[in-house]
């Protein structure tokens, strides 16, 4: 129960959450930094920061993300703005942004396929302000919050609404890389967690999970400068099936890279010269 007149510290230890999240919807609910929880402490709560802080606890006790509840995620080291619009970054895509760093050559394009929030796409070009990024999702409401990501970050992106490739004509790109829809249709996970929260649309293709991965690789070869590079996240469980597809379909130097839990993450192949 969380009660007007208590203290900031009374408050803290009295929270049914995990002490991470107690933290993050204290500093939401309060606008404070994370350090006035401690020199705070004795700091009394008013009747409508109880309140609003007691309607945080419970959307979060009701399985909402805390990353839609305070309306960011942190990603590279960069705010992101998140609405159940777009998919929650995750640390596990934050390879796929490493692989294409390594990959890119001063003031080369990259397009980010599906980018949702506009994470993969905002990092690469905040990162490298030389570099060409363009950025496509089929979402117009998806795109509105990559849009705020990118110049809240600085960052030069120039955005599209493309069904995939459709809006592209003949361009092309040193670098292309994707974070698709790869869960398989019917998957139990789509109905647990935070998935249950985030647009369905971007979680599974409705099919076996490497419908837009096919779509990416068959497509990507024509807007590829040759040498350049394809770059998919995909499933824990994927890899294999990823790589197989991007062989058959002629890339080299096919590898799969795996996350910090040593899952593999993220396959790739280069275009022929």
């Amino acid at each position: 129960m969380i009660e007007a007149g208590a203290t900031l510290g009374q408050v803290r230890l009295s929270l049914p959450l995990d002490p991470l999240e107690n933290r993050i919807l204290l500093c939401h609910a309060l606008r404070l930094p994370r350090v006035a929880l401690i020199t705070q402490s004795e700091r009394v709560l008013t009747p409508e920061e109880a309140a609003l802080l007691a309607a945080l606890v419970q959307r979060r006790l009701d399985g909402e993300p805390i990353a839609y509840i305070v309306g960011e995620r942190e990603f590279f080291g960069l705010p992101f703005k998140v609405t159940p619009a777009v998919l929650i970054p995750r640390p596990d895509t934050e390879l796929i942004v490493e692989l294409a760093l390594e990959r890119l050559a001063p003031q080369q394009r990259v397009l980010d396929m599906g980018t949702g929030s506009g994470a993969i796409a905002v990092a690469v070009a905040h990162t490298r302000p030389d570099a060409d990024v363009t950025a496509l999702d089929v979402s117009e409401e998806a795109l509105a919050v990559a849009r705020v990501n990118a110049a809240a970050n600085g960052a030069r992106v120039r955005f599209l609404r493309s069904d995939w490739y459709a809006a592209l004509g003949a361009e092309r790109f040193h670098l292309i890389v994707s974070n698709p829809p790869y869960i398989v249709a019917g998957d139990r996970h789509l109905i647990e967690g935070d998935l249950r929260f985030e647009p369905i649309d971007a979680l599974t293709d409705h099919a076996d999970g490497l419908s837009d991965l096919r779509t990416i690789a068959d497509g990507a070869a024509a807007h590829l400068e040759p040498g350049g590079w394809l770059l998919l996240e995909h499933g824990y469980d994927q890899a294999e099936a990823v790589r197989g597809l991007l062989k058959a379909r002629g890339y080299g130097e096919v590898r799969s890279w795996r996350d910090l839990a040593g899952i593999e993450r993220v396959s790739g192949g280069r275009r022929g010269a």
